[in-house]
């Protein structure tokens, strides 16, 4: 249960990708175009664009640590990892309730869990 908890984190960070870019298609083109340097401060689209991939490769980062903990036996640092992404969903969905941060609070109550042992 744990090793899948961390690969669905690592997953979602390559949806998070593929979906920025069949989302953003328009803007990220125009700012290639344009030059790719400096094309994203304005307008704010192409910011959204940024910000919004930029959390692809981070949840993948944080899925292969989460995977590499489990392997390793690791449960204080699946914990940690857990309680960091339940800390970042939680700020996320005050923010933005209608998101798909939900799924940070969904998962991270699973890593905590796993990350106490209980999850053996």
């Amino acid at each position: 249960m744990p090793n899948a908890v961390a690969w669905a984190v690592f997953i979602l960070g390559i949806a998070h990708i593929v979906f920025g870019i069949v989302r953003f298609r328009a803007p990220l083109l125009d700012a290639v175009l344009a030059g790719f340097s400096g094309q994203f401060a304005a307008p704010e689209i192409r910011r959204t664009a940024f910000w919004f991939l930029l959390c692809g490769p981070l949840l993948m980062l944080v899925g292969h640590i989460a995977i590499r903990a489990v392997a390793a036996g690791d449960l204080p640092l699946l914990k940690l990892i857990g309680l960091y992404m339940l800390a970042a969903g939680v700020v996320g969905v005050a923010a933005f309730p209608v998101s798909p941060l939900w799924a940070l609070v969904l998962l991270s109550p699973l890593l905590i869990w796993a990350g106490t042992g209980a999850g053996r």
